[in-house]
């Protein structure tokens, strides 16, 4: 009873203190500021975020110069798909969280004849999945630090009666100290308020709640399908145990770079959860997954952390894992730098990449940086490689027709689009630890093409551009660095260096010529 008593205090102390701060904030600038904001208080932005009846802006206050993320939801839309509710659980749940260090603020909300406007924090660096997909997975103290920042988060959202029931990486912004801010309540659940019943989902007739039947409907949960918990499928209330398995789901998605339960449709994916059809793939970090085994439970009871019924998760943070944290000052330290690495394999310096996120693009790899890099003799296979080269650029129209045209009986000659291919070969291809055999095209175009061997179905396109970057690391490993992605491929053979040296002359001799 005591602590049901000190969890509404500190609700309404929350919304006591955000109610104030608004009003200061309304009054504390240029004379003559209503208290009472409105769109015409804003200079709207581009677009930074888009959901199913809201779209979020950047915009800037014109009386503070302060930039802010305003979320725009059009009245009509939520009338007509009755998401009434999720606006009002969404505002309540964020007045709650205002102010508490790890969350993204709600400093007003206005409305007018056709809209609702959240006047929210801007979240400088956007959220967590563009980073993981980027470098592939987390090296394991990126991970351990923001994993981290998610427990103290966790803490404090429980402690205010709060369940997130959608936490997932793509709800989790990242400031421009590069911090984490929880942020998308609209479907939280609120314990502590007295009117629980209005802010939740209308359950679905049982023969709706189990996954495993064909009359399941997607509406029947609350959350999203990689990271939904076994007994929110099962129809059972969602707990706080319930976001304790999303941190699972996150730390291994980190370390791995794939979410833990995949499949080619929800229901399968559903199938999966309730079987616990978990599996660590070669290199994933031994006290990583078992910190991800401890909160992946079927038994919400007996997950890591739900043995703290003060909602201070002591049993995770003492877990090995987390060795090293300090958990006094985390948000006050610097966060680290994100790198990919190579799982699996060496962690010593020679074998991690140095490339970082967000990255400053340099200089391509000349002869010079290349023999420094891998203390190699380059010799003849750089001459080699350099010769073919030139003499393809050096083509008449002619000879390339008729190379073409003999290229006609290679079978790769289906995926290229009618480019001349340069250079192929296998390679592994790998997202986080997770590795894919792939045949890698370099075509004239130039373009990177890569292709399932087995099924001879194309897979994708690495996107040439003048800003692409090929970091060598051995013979046989190298990462191709893009604006928006970092591939990180494997030469079974030996040949990393010849990729490395085709691909950025390629590149040099493509943009050069361009801009001459």
């Amino acid at each position: 009873m005591m602590k049901d008593e000190e969890s509404s205090k500190d609700s309404d102390a929350s919304s006591s203190a955000k109610k104030s701060a608004s009003r200061v904030q309304g009054n504390k600038n240029t004379a003559g500021v209503p208290d009472k904001k409105s769109a015409k208080d804003f200079r709207f932005g581009k677009t930074i975020g888009e959901g199913s009846f809201s779209t979020v802006y950047i915009a800037e206050d014109i009386h503070t110069r302060k930039e802010y993320a305003i979320k725009v939801c059009e009245k009509q839309h939520i009338i007509r798909e009755k998401k009434q509710e999720y606006i009002k659980r969404e505002r309540e749940v964020m007045h709650v969280m205002s102010g508490v260090p790890g969350f993204v603020n709600l400093y007003c909300t206005f409305q007018d004849p056709r809209s609702l406007y959240f006047v929210m924090t801007y979240a400088a660096n956007g959220d967590l999945l563009p980073y993981i997909n980027k470098v592939g997975s987390f090296d394991m103290d990126c991970t351990r630090f923001y994993a981290a920042e998610l427990v103290l988060a966790l803490e404090q959202m429980h402690k205010r009666g709060v369940i997130h029931r959608d936490l997932k990486p793509e709800n989790i912004l990242l400031d421009d100290r590069m911090h984490t801010l929880i942020a998308d309540f609209g479907s939280a659940k609120h314990t502590t308020s007295k009117d629980v019943s209005s802010i939740l989902i209308e359950e679905s007739p049982e023969k709706d709640k189990d996954p495993l039947s064909k009359g399941f409907r997607r509406n029947s949960f609350v959350g999203t399908a990689q990271y939904v918990s076994p007994e929110v499928l099962k129809g059972q209330p969602a707990t706080k145990a319930s976001d304790l398995w999303a941190l699972g789901c996150i730390i291994y998605q980190m370390v791995s770079g794939l979410p833990p339960f995949r499949a080619g449709s929800e229901y399968l994916i559903f199938q999966k959860i309730l079987k616990l059809d978990l599996t660590f793939p070669d290199g994933f970090d031994i006290a990583a997954k078992d910190v991800v085994e401890k909160l992946l439970v079927i038994d919400p009871n007996a997950r890591l952390g739900a043995d703290n019924p003060d909602n201070r998760y002591d049993s995770i943070r003492d877990h090995q894992f987390f060795d090293g944290i300090n958990w006094c000052n985390v948000r006050e330290q610097t966060t680290p730098q994100i790198y990919p690495y190579l799982p699996g394999r060496s962690l010593e310096d020679e074998f991690r990449s140095r490339y970082r996120v967000p990255d400053n693009l340099e200089p391509g790899l000349d002869e010079r940086q290349l023999t420094r890099l891998l203390g190699l003799e380059l010799g003849t296979t750089e001459a080699t490689i350099t010769a073919e080269e030139t003499n393809i650029a050096k083509m008449s129209e002619a000879e390339k027709r008729q190379s073409l045209e003999q290229q006609k009986t290679d079978k790769w000659n289906q995926f290229v689009e009618g480019e001349l291919i340069l250079k192929k070969g296998y390679v592994h291809k790998r997202k986080g630890l997770f590795a894919r055999k792939r045949m890698l095209l370099l075509t004239t175009g130039p373009r990177l093409f890569y292709i399932d061997p087995v099924q001879m179905v194309k897979k994708g396109e690495i996107p040439f551009s003048p800003e692409l970057r090929v970091e060598c690391k051995n013979f046989k490993i190298f990462f191709v660095h893009t604006p928006n992605r970092t591939y990180y491929l494997e030469d079974p053979e030996g040949y990393a260096l010849n990729w490395s040296s085709a691909i950025d002359n390629v590149r040099n001799s493509t943009y050069t010529n361009n801009s001459t």
